[in-house]
């Protein structure tokens, strides 16, 4: 994780030189840009190992940034943004953003969560080379190659909403807390708002909704969230 390469994209030079200064200290190395329309080509050029991806920027906004590279990178995006809105937050995750800090923020809080993101995405990817893949009925989830089946029909689905299902999935009928899913899934303990995970759940349940009466992601009121399996 030491000497991981960070991209900086964010239209505050001083925000940008902060964030910086304090990633080089931690044994970074850090790449700033200050404009949307540059960032892509940035990011194509140096291929970092996590972006921080602020939202309102000139020329291309860090919505469209997100889209562009989620179409062909699995690299870790940690939004940041004066926004705090839920819509927001939610829209970032369902983009495929790992994390979203909102500003004001503290920047050693910005270190520790980039440490945090990176951690998970190692350890996943370190975890095993095996293809992981669990099936049940009319439903296939891959996330080696990060692609949901449903009926048989490829069902276009966000990073974090594929290893969501995956993960509960793969330990049927077994309740696990929004905490526990934040820190298993997300890779961090309270960093994240719990509504990320209500969030998550409901978009799954709209792309799975009646495609079989043999399981269930079910709400466990009070407590969390499990996929159920029926005989």
């Amino acid at each position: 994780m030491s000497n991981a390469k960070i991209l900086i994209v964010d239209d505050d030079i001083n925000i940008c030189e902060l964030l910086r200064l304090y990633l080089e200290k931690d044994g970074f190395e850090a790449e700033v840009v200050t404009d949307g329309l540059n960032a892509i080509n940035v990011f194509n050029s140096i291929n970092p190992d996590l972006v921080l991806l602020d939202i309102m920027l000139p020329g291309m906004d860090g919505w469209q940034i997100c889209r562009e590279i989620r179409k062909t990178s699995q690299t870790p995006i940690i939004m940041l943004t004066a926004k705090t809105e839920t819509f927001d937050k939610v829209l970032g995750l369902e983009l495929g953003a790992d994390d979203y800090i909102a500003k004001p923020f503290e920047t050693k809080e910005v270190v520790a969560r980039i440490k945090a993101v990176l951690r998970r995405s190692c350890n996943k990817n370190e975890a095993s080379n095996a293809i992981k893949e669990v099936n049940f009925d009319k439903l296939m989830i891959n996330l080696t190659n990060y692609e949901l089946k449903v009926d048989g029909k490829t069902i276009d689905t966000p990073p974090k909403e594929l290893e969501l299902i995956f993960h509960l999935a793969s330990n049927p009928n077994r309740v696990f807390t929004r905490d526990q899913l934040l820190d298993e899934v997300w890779g961090y303990d309270y960093y994240g708002d719990s509504r990320t995970v209500d969030v998550h759940v409901k978009r799954l349940r709209e792309k799975l909704e009646g495609a079989s009466d043999k399981w269930e992601l079910r709400t466990v009121w009070g407590v969390g969230y499990k996929f159920e399996t029926k005989e």
